[in-house]
């Protein structure tokens, strides 16, 4: 029996990749910077890379200095702090995300509830002030405010009955703490500007629908506004983690003293310490590249597993 050829669709002639581009060359034009750029900064500077196996001086340039292999990545993970300094940069990463990842969530929620719009955005507003504070103000701030003579911290400490003073910044044991509370207070509200733009996008009629049906607001944030977000929830933890091993550098390092070093230190100022500081070119970039590694390896293994349990995935 013959197939009915009645109800088949003729689909149009694919059009080629270059007469796409050439009807709409103005898009293409207006990428092309972008697309410069990110090659001159992002794709050229991986030809230096190759300095991690050799024994880079200025003299006798990339090729001409002497490849030795895995020398460098042995010496550091030989070195007596290599340990500490990986301990250190993991933890800190993974507390972040543990204490800064749900915030801009929960207030995006919050947020996304309030009636008022004038309230809706002076609140916006008044969150996301502290993410245009450059880090090295942040610092100073917190140096300032945790300071042991009139910081505004031991202030209130003793005024609430704390027998002296502490030195919160050379304490190794509060670094951490110091050094999270800071990013939430500082992009908790900045990221919320994702979720609040996923949740604006939900249909209106939806939550009509379940107010009708008897649904308290608690039950519509669970059973309609986070299932919308979790697309993006995932998208953004993929991302997170990507960049596990890459902690903020600029805080680190200007938060650490020589006290607090036994937590403050990571692997991102032991590279700037190494290359810059003591021109250890070839040493510092097989640190860097042993870094950017762990996170390629762990981009790829958390996208693999929020595949396979959520469906979503950059690939």
């Amino acid at each position: 029996m013959k197939k009915s050829k009645q109800n088949a669709v003729t689909l149009p002639p694919r059009k080629s990749i270059g007469k796409q581009m050439l009807k709409h060359w103005e898009f293409y034009v207006l990428l092309l910077p972008g697309i410069v750029l990110t090659i001159i900064f992002k794709y050229v500077p991986i030809y230096g890379v190759q300095i991690a196996f050799r024994d880079y001086n200025a003299v006798d340039g990339f090729w001409g200095s002497a490849w030795v292999g895995l020398k460098w990545f042995e010496r550091f993970f030989n070195s007596y702090n290599s340990v500490r300094m990986i301990r250190n940069t993991v933890l800190l990463s993974l507390y972040s995300i543990l204490w800064t990842f749900p915030i801009p969530i929960i207030l995006a929620l919050l947020i996304n509830q309030v009636k008022g719009k004038k309230f809706q955005r002076v609140t916006q507003t008044v969150i996301y002030a502290p993410h245009f504070i450059s880090i090295m103000i942040l610092c100073g701030m917190l140096r300032i405010f945790l300071s042991p003579y009139g910081g505004l911290i031991n202030v209130i400490a003793q005024a609430l009955g704390a027998p002296e003073a502490v030195n919160y910044i050379d304490s190794a044991s509060a670094f951490r703490t110091i050094y999270i509370s800071s990013s939430i207070w500082q992009d908790a509200g900045w990221g919320t500007i994702i979720y609040l733009a996923t949740l604006s996008s939900v249909d209106a009629s939806l939550h009509e629908a379940a107010k009708v049906d008897g649904a308290s607001t608690w039950q519509r944030i669970l059973h309609i506004d986070i299932p919308e977000l979790v697309p993006i929830i995932v998208i953004q933890l993929i991302m997170q983690f990507g960049n596990l091993m890459n902690v903020g550098f600029e805080k680190a390092f200007l938060l650490q003293t020589n006290l607090n070093k036994e937590t403050s230190e990571i692997i991102a100022t032991y590279v700037y310490e190494q290359g810059m500081l003591k021109a250890m070119y070839s040493f510092s970039t097989a640190v860097g590249l042993f870094n950017t590694a762990v996170n390629i390896v762990l981009l790829i293994a958390v996208n693999k597993i929020c595949k396979k349990l959520s469906d979503v995935s950059f690939i």
